[in-house]
């Protein structure tokens, strides 16, 4: 966990601080980000810490944002809310609910498919990483590749 990124809730609507902070959830295919593929890193919404990579996205058909995996440590919860058990995922820095991990996602990327709502996100374009000080994970947009 990063000391560096801090919770700051000042600014999220109203839609995003139920998500993040009550673990919401949107409704499928309702997210900004769900139908959408440009190249940069999404952060917490919350922190500004750094989770997944473009280079990592991919379409589910689920109705939220889907990663093969994040560029980030995440927490996994067993979440039992529903009928059916699952493993939520929260960031380390705000323990921000992002989503859930799930074991159905293409064998090829690894099997995985962390499930996120977009109310939990904010993209960072790559070409503006730099100057908001993402430099260092350019990488991962470059190459994919997780540490």
């Amino acid at each position: 966990m990063s000391n560096e990124y801090k919770k700051d809730l000042d600014d999220l609507s109203e839609t995003q601080y139920e998500v993040t902070q009550h673990a919401a959830t949107e409704r499928p295919f309702s997210g900004k980000y769900d139908n959408f593929y440009k190249k940069g890193i999404y952060v917490d919404i919350a922190s500004g810490e750094p989770l997944f990579s473009s280079a990592k996205k991919y379409d589910a058909g689920c109705g939220w944002p889907s990663f093969s995996e994040p560029i980030a440590k995440l927490k996994e919860k067993r979440d039992t809310r529903l009928l059916q058990e699952r493993t939520e995922v929260r960031s380390g820095a705000a323990d921000s609910h992002l989503g859930h991990v799930f074991t159905d996602g293409p064998e090829e990327l690894g099997g995985l498919r962390y499930c996120i709502n977009s109310a939990a996100l904010k993209f960072i374009p790559y070409e503006e990483m730099d100057e908001k000080g993402y430099s260092d994970y350019k990488k991962f947009v470059e190459d994919g590749d997780a540490e």
